[in-house]
């Protein structure tokens, strides 16, 4: 009994060991499943994420290629337009070019008719030279006639007598004939002058056009040369343009050149390139920044210059146009002499010399101060300076006593009042006095020395006179011994000796006084 008993237990036993595991068992099951439908649902999560993921990548990259697209296209637009501007710059160069070889043509005609008509006119004067001797001829024969017929003398006296008659004729002609060559060429000077200047500066450059058209910029490596001259030249193409200025980069080291005949305009590129080099962003908008401010700059300048000039005058009233011209000329020289220095020198001494001989001392000094305005815009204006001046006085209602006092200081119209004059002798005072135009003293004082020493060396003559700085000798000669013929010869021999042995610049007139002089006593 005992035994079924503890069998009994022992079969419960197996049986709840054995639910018990069997429980455990779908226990664990239920857990096993509930993990795998976790990670179930964690992996479709997870390729519902990289498939979101893949999707906006998608999205993304076709966003990128878009943009990239449109980048390409505006930069290909953008390099578009850089071609077309470099293509209408060579174009407008290629027409300024042949626009100068038309000119050029057009000038070498012009002076092949000059020269044609030159020969025209030298045949017209051999012509009449021949003439001339023809009827000289002519005389002869018929005044030996006469002498044979009339006079009963011998042949060897009538010669003599013919023979000393026709050297005076002749003698005569040939001055007279000589004098009408002189008055041609003076006619022709002026054109002629003209044109061997322009041949000049085309086939030579002498060391006063380089000091007086260029400019020198330092920089501080050679590195900037490359940035100035910008990728396939744009910076320095945009920098030309805008200034009007030729900017030359050479083997210089660490200095660019500015190159430009209008001093003005050469001042305001040279500091609107020094400011480029210090700010350092050296670009085509950059560079037209900067231009504007140094063209404010400079006009700043000008004004100031002429608004001092003014007050060191102490003149009034004058219209702000010509105090801006007038301002001009601090960047204008002549013959090495500053153009605004000169005008305000000359001011003082038309007041000084007007005060003195009782004229209006402010027409004279205003004259004064003014009579040189057509050099600031003689590249603008055709036409002698002095004329340039008065049309500008006069557009700008200056007094008309005032402007023709200024526009005839180079009697290019005939001086008719005492200011005129007195305008006209300041101006020459002002030019002509020693190192005023880059005259050492000691050059001067040798060069008038051989002057008075060339003209005391001729026969006849009794005393020679170096005037106005050297640009004139006056010689006084022994009226026994030279007469008026004779005087005429002797100025041009002067002049030939002069040419001959002596430099010097612009030219010296020569002047042959003689003076005739009768004396008798009464008894």
């Amino acid at each position: 009994m005992l035994s079924r008993v503890l069998i009994d237990g022992i079969e419960i036993l197996i049986l709840l060991v054995a639910s018990m595991a069997v429980s455990n068992y779908f226990i664990a099951r239920k857990f096993t499943l509930r993990d795998e439908e976790r990670l179930a649902r964690e992996q479709e999560s997870r390729k519902n994420e990289m498939d979101a993921l893949r999707a906006q990548a998608e999205l993304q990259i076709a966003a990128s290629v878009k943009q990239a697209e449109l980048d390409a296209e505006k930069r290909m637009a953008a390099y578009r337009e850089e071609l077309e501007n470099e293509f209408r710059d060579i174009r407008s160069d290629h027409q300024r070019q042949e626009q100068r070889l038309e000119l050029r043509e057009q000038s070498l005609d012009r002076r092949i008719e000059n020269l044609e008509k030159r020969e025209e006119n030298l045949s017209i004067a051999e012509s009449q030279v021949n003439l001339a001797i023809h009827k000289a001829e002519k005389l002869l024969c018929l005044r030996k006639e006469q002498l044979e017929n009339i006079t009963g003398i011998s042949l060897e006296e009538a010669k003599a007598q013919y023979l000393k008659l026709v050297e005076d004729e002749s003698q005569q002609d040939a001055i007279r004939i000589s004098r009408e060559i002189e008055d041609s060429a003076r006619r022709d000077a002026e054109r002629k002058a003209r044109n061997l200047v322009v041949a000049a500066i085309q086939r030579c450059s002498v060391q006063q056009t380089s000091e007086t058209t260029v400019s020198v910029v330092a920089i501080p490596n050679e590195e900037m040369k490359g940035r100035l001259i910008g990728r396939e030249g744009r910076n320095i193409r945009t920098f030309e343009t805008i200034t009007g200025v030729d900017l030359v980069i050479d083997d210089t080291p660490e200095a660019v050149v500015l190159s430009c005949f209008d001093s003005v305009r050469r001042e305001k590129a040279r500091i609107a390139l020094t400011n480029l080099i210090i700010d350092g962003r050296i670009h085509p908008g950059r560079i037209e920044e900067i231009y504007q401010s140094a063209e404010e700059e400079v006009e700043n300048r000008i004004r100031e210059a002429g608004e001092t000039a003014i007050q060191e005058t102490g003149l009034a009233g004058i219209a702000p146009e010509l105090v801006m011209i007038l301002g001009r000329l601090k960047y204008r020289t002549s013959y090495g002499q500053n153009v605004l220095n000169h005008s305000i020198e000359v001011s003082h001494l038309c007041g000084l010399l007007a005060a003195e001989l009782g004229a209006e001392v402010w027409i004279a000094r205003r004259a004064g101060l003014l009579h040189d305005i057509g050099k600031a815009t003689d590249h603008e204006m055709e036409g002698p300076h002095a004329l340039i001046t008065g049309e500008l006085m006069r557009r700008y209602h200056e007094n008309e006593a005032v402007v023709h006092a200024a526009e005839s200081h180079h009697y290019d119209v005939e001086p008719k009042t005492i200011e005129a004059m007195i305008v006209i002798c300041a101006d020459q005072i002002s030019a002509s006095r020693p190192g005023a135009r880059r005259d050492a003293l000691e050059s001067y004082v040798k060069r008038v020395r051989k002057l008075e020493e060339i003209g005391d060396s001729f026969p006849g003559v009794e005393k020679t006179f170096a005037v106005q700085a050297g640009r004139e000798i006056r010689v006084l000669v022994k009226p026994d011994m030279v007469d008026d013929l004779k005087a005429s010869q002797l100025a041009r021999e002067i002049s030939r000796r002069i040419e001959k042995e002596m430099e010097y610049p612009g030219q010296i007139k020569i002047t042959v006084i003689r003076e005739s002089r009768s004396v008798d006593y009464a008894k």
